[in-house]
């Protein structure tokens, strides 16, 4: 799928968050500046949630739930990547929100399989100009099965 502007990336992220459900894990993997922020303002804006931005430097942002009734866990692993990365993804106690929550996990490749057996990676790229962006959706365990948007 090809993405032509940010505002399309938030549009994206607001079709497929009328698809999720709280419980539903997002893995979002992909280069720097390819747009997984942007993605993830869109779902959170589908929910109700505003201000959402990039969890960084505090690697995690937990946000009460919005219009929809569903929270938002947005977890920015590229700081846990390395050695201990697994322990300290798991020490952020992440599983007590994930019932209630929408979890989405940024640079989580290697940490989510700690969290569940089951979760939608999005992988973005960049794409012939400045301004497009590539995505590519894979489901993994029953829950996204036959998925679609």
């Amino acid at each position: 799928m090809i993405i032509h502007s940010v505002d399309a990336m938030k549009e994206f992220g607001a079709t497929l968050a009328a698809k999720l459900r709280a419980g539903d894990l997002i893995l979002l993997s992909g280069p720097l500046g390819a747009g997984k922020t942007a993605l993830t303002q869109g779902i959170a804006s589908y929910l109700g949630i505003e201000n959402v931005t990039s969890p960084t430097f505090v690697i995690s942002r937990i946000h009460g739930a919005g219009e929809k009734g569903i929270g938002l866990l947005h977890v920015d692993a590229y700081r846990l990547q390395g050695q201990d990365g697994a322990a300290l993804f798991d020490d952020l106690d992440l599983v007590d929100y994930l019932d209630t929550h929408l979890a989405i996990v940024e640079w989580g490749e290697g940490l989510v399989e700690h969290l569940s057996d089951q979760y939608l990676e999005i992988t973005l790229g960049y794409g012939a100009d400045e301004n497009e962006r590539t995505l590519e959706l894979h489901g993994v365990g029953p829950r996204w099965q036959g998925f679609e948007l």
